[in-house]
Formats: C-alpha cells, sequence, structure tokens
C-alpha cells in the first residue's frame, strides 16, 4: 500500500481509516533495534573500545551506562510528548538523534570521551523517543489479530536485539572495528525512516492542555544524573573526595525536591500515587532490579576478554543461548500467566535468572570450566528472563486504572531503562574498583590456576554476586506485593 502524506486537515480523517502494513512494522522494528541491538553493543565492546580511545575505566563505564540512563530519564516525558505533538514526528526526530549520536561515536578521537559520551547520550534521547512513540503507533494503527503480529514483532525487536547484541558486536568488532557498529547503526536508522516516510500522523485526540510539570523533571534529571556520576566516578576520584561528597548532596537535595514537588503537582510527570498500588509497585521494583541484572553482561564478557584472552566475537558467543532462551520463553511466560496468574511465574524466572547468575560469578574456576559455567549461566539467565517478561507487564498494567494506563506504562518502562544504567554502574565500579586492590583477597585459596589475576577475579565475582543480590531483593518485593492467583480484571 502506497502511503502520501497527508495535509494537516485531511490528517484526521486519514487516521481513522488509515491500516498499519508490513512495512511500517519493519520500519518500526528497525527503528527499535538502534537501542538494543547496536546502542547496547558496548556491554560487551568496552574493553575494545576503550583500549582504542584510549580512555580511562571509569569515563568507559559512564559511557556505557549513560544511554540506558537518558533513555530511563526521559521516556516517560517523550511518551507525553508524542501524544501532544504527534507520534511519527517523534519518531523521526528519534531516528534522527540516533544518526547523529552514532555519528559522533564513530568519529570519536583518541584520547578524550566527550565525543563518545555526547553521542551516547543523544542514542539515549533517541531511545527515548522511538519506544514509546513506536508503540502507541501500534495501537494506533493496527487492530486485533493484526495489532497482536505487530506488537510481537516489535517485542522480538527489544528482545532479540537485547540477546543479540553482545554476539553482533563482538562479530563487528572483530572482523571490521568497533566503529563499524554505529556506521551500521546509522544505515539502519536511515531504512527505518524511509520505511516510515509517509506514515499518516497520530496524536492524541485529548483537548486537556496542563503544563508540562519542568520543575519536577529538571529535579529528577540533576538527582538522577549526580548518582550515576557519584558510582561512576566515585573510584577514580575517591569516595571521600569533596567532589564524591558534593555529588551526593546533590542527588540527596535534588531527590528530596523531586519528591516534594510531585507530591504537590495535579500534573507531575511522574505519577506518584500508582505507587499506592502494592502490585504495580512490585511488579516495577523487582522490573527494575532485573534490569539491573545487565551488569552480569559487562562483568562477566570483560573478564574472559581481559584474563581468558577471548575476543569480542568469542566472548559474544557465551551469550547465544541467553539469545535462543530469551525468545523462545517469553510465549511459555505468557502461557504461564494465563493458568497460573503472575505470582508463580515472576518467582521462577527471578529464580532461574538468580542461579544462571550466580553460575557466572564463579569465577575461581579455570578458564575453560568458567567459560562453560558462563555459557549454562547466560541460557539459564535467558529462560528467567523470558518466564518473568510478560506476567510482570501484566501484573503491574492490569492493576491500575484505565485512565493511568499511559502514566503506569511510562513508569514501568522508565523502570526497565534506569534500572539498566545503574546496574551496570554499580557492577562496574565494584569490578574496576577491588581489581586494583592491592594485597591478597579473601578466600584466594579457592581460585584454581593463575594466581597473577586472583584480584581480577575476585573483583568480577563480587561484581556478578552484587547481580545476585539484585535478584534475591526482587523475589522478595515479589513475595510481599504480588498476590496469589490470576490476574483480576483490568480497573475501569
Amino acid at each position: 500500500m502506497k502511503v502520501r502524506m497527508a495535509s494537516p486537515e485531511k490528517t484526521q480523517t486519514r487516521t481513522a481509516n488509515y491500516q498499519g502494513t508490513d512495512k511500517l512494522i519493519l520500519g518500526f522494528v528497525l527503528a527499535v533495534i538502534t537501542f538494543w541491538l547496536f546502542a547496547q553493543t558496548t556491554l560487551n565492546i568496552a574493553p575494545v573500545m576503550q583500549e582504542d580511545l584510549n580512555i580511562s575505566h571509569d569515563l568507559n563505564n559512564l559511557a556505557v551506562s549513560i544511554t540506558a540512563l537518558f533513555s530511563g530519564i526521559f521516556i516517560v516525558v517523550a511518551g507525553g510528548l508524542a501524544d501532544r505533538v504527534g507520534r511519527v514526528k517523534l519518531t523521526y526526530i528519534g531516528l534522527l538523534l540516533s544518526v547523529i549520536g552514532s555519528f559522533l561515536i564513530v568519529i570519536s578521537p583518541s584520547g578524550t570521551a566527550v565525543f563518545l559520551l555526547a553521542g551516547r547520550i543523544l542514542q539515549g534521547l533517541s531511545a527515548a523517543c522511538i519506544m514509546p512513540a513506536t508503540l502507541a503507533l501500534m495501537k494506533a494503527y493496527y487492530e486485533g489479530k493484526a495489532r497482536q503480529r505487530a506488537l510481537s514483532f516489535w517485542s522480538i525487536g527489544s528482545w532479540g536485539g537485547s540477546g543479540l547484541c553482545s554476539l553482533f558486536g563482538g562479530l563487528v568488532a572483530s572482523t571490521m572495528g568497533w566503529r563499524w557498529i554505529f556506521v551500521l547503526s546509522i544505515i539502519v536508522a536511515i531504512i527505518s525512516y524511509l520505511l516510515i516516510r509517509g506514515t499518516p500522523e497520530s496524536k492524541s485526540t485529548s483537548t486537556d492542555e496542563k503544563s508540562f510539570d519542568w520543575p519536577g523533571l529538571i529535579a529528577f534529571i540533576i538527582a538522577m544524573l549526580a548518582i550515576n556520576i557519584v558510582i561512576g566516578q566515585g573510584s577514580g576520584l575517591g569516595w571521600l573526595s569533596p567532589a564524591v561528597l558534593a555529588g551526593i548532596a546533590i542527588f540527596i537535595i535534588s531527590g528530596i525536591i523531586f519528591l516534594r514537588i510531585e507530591k504537590r503537582s495535579e500534573n507531575g510527570f511522574v505519577d506518584l500515587s500508582l505507587f499506592h498500588n502494592q502490585t504495580f509497585s512490585g511488579a516495577t521494583l523487582s522490573n527494575f532490579l532485573l534490569n539491573g541484572a545487565a551488569g552480569t553482561l559487562l562483568v562477566s564478557l570483560a573478564l574472559v576478554q581481559a584474563e581468558a584472552g577471548l575476543s569480542s566475537l568469542q566472548s559474544g558467543l557465551i551469550t547465544v543461548g541467553y539469545l535462543v532462551a530469551v525468545l523462545s520463553t517469553i510465549r511459555v511466560g505468557e502461557k504461564l500467566l494465563q493458568r497460573m496468574g503472575p505470582r508463580k511465574p515472576m518467582l521462577m524466572g527471578c529464580f532461574i535468572t538468580g542461579v544462571g547468575i550466580l553460575l557466572t560469578s564463579l569465577t575461581f574456576l579455570l578458564a575453560e570450566q568458567y567459560i562453560i559455567a558462563s555459557f549454562i549461566g547466560f541460557t539459564l539467565f535467558g529462560i528467567g528472563l523470558g518466564f518473568y517478561a510478560t506476567p510482570s507487564t501484566d501484573a503491574a498494567l492490569s492493576n491500575v486504572p484505565g485512565d493511568k494506563a499511559g502514566s503506569a506504562s511510562g513508569i514501568y518502562k522508565m523502570a526497565s531503562s534506569l534500572g539498566a544504567a545503574f546496574g551496570v554502574a554499580i557492577s562496574a565500579a565494584i569490578f574496576y574498583g577491588l581489581s586494583e586492590m592491592e594485597g591478597i583477597p579473601p578466600m584466594a585459596d579457592l581460585f584454581l590456576g593463575r594466581t597473577d589475576n586472583i584480584n581480577v577475579r575476585y573483583a568480577a565475582g563480587i561484581g556478578l554476586l552484587f547481580n545476585v543480590f539484585m535478584i534475591v531483593v526482587a523475589i522478595i518485593a515479589i513475595m510481599m506485593t504480588i498476590p496469589k492467583g490470576k490476574p483480576k480484571e483490568v480497573l475501569e
């Protein structure tokens, strides 16, 4: 079906009659994977990137985590903006930001992280624009089974991209060079634009034009940036240095100001009243924590590259089981939800994920043994996430009033991105901070094989156990908040 741009006067009529095409679905999926497949490759190629750019561990780790951080900060804002100014328009803006961000990374000179950090921030803003806008367009232009099919492809782009990113990044970095990952990202973004171009605009029909909560947003941004910088730079600057202490103070003050603003605001960009719902709170918190376990990828893959001599491609192959498992078990999680309700599959998913991460933390093993344990661990990680994903989303969104479903979706998705950002930042800070520790670490006698890298292996083990700890907290949160039995009907 050919689609021509409608004039503003005809857009409303054309929108009502427009039916999405397979070409449009492909365009949306390609837009989504500019983040999940390309931007997230840094979880595997971080060591190669750092060596080539000749930058510190702290700056490199900040570059890895800051994309998800900016995506999380702005995704709720971008969702509301898409409703107001147009979802197609915001998708275009997201693709443009992706192209500019990737270009800055491609031309990043050695010895400085300025271009790299700027590019990574733009990639985060791009994801914040693309994800809510494309999901809303799926709802606007597809109905019934066609919508379910479209959303399935969207999910495959998201989950498949996240599962494939380590292997894809390693393959490209090992054969063409890591910068080519972001050249390909630019090409995919352009193709996505060409496929989407001409789609009639879609925006909210609501005439309620409330003023935007800029004070709350600014306070939130300052708080999130302050704590992320403290986590990422604390080891290099010194945890008791004036700069780090000032960052902690800024985080606390900004956080208090944010909470006070949101409690008093009738139009806060984060609807805190949703957290009065125990089920929503538990599902969102566990979602934050499970996404925080993304730090497992960074630490485990960095370890096998640095100490087992694996290339980025070889380390990426360790995660193949994760990709296959997460894609093949998402529908299993859906079936478990229908049969048991959300609580049991969420707990099963967390438990399996925790066991998987625990296997990756066995850094005292010989290199060959550790690689096998990690492969099994990442496969279990993927199975656990597949079991957890749909039941968690359903638990969060089916227990809030219908008129707040949009806000609830935005907050839930924000928790995903912020969890990944903080999980990666904290795991990296623990790993690289303890790696520089002098002296013999505790339980050194357990470590098999080489003795010259015990500190690094110990540091990796502690960093990975932190991810296990997050999963344990997620299990406790689910047990305390998610009711037993099948999901209730959506509240109106």
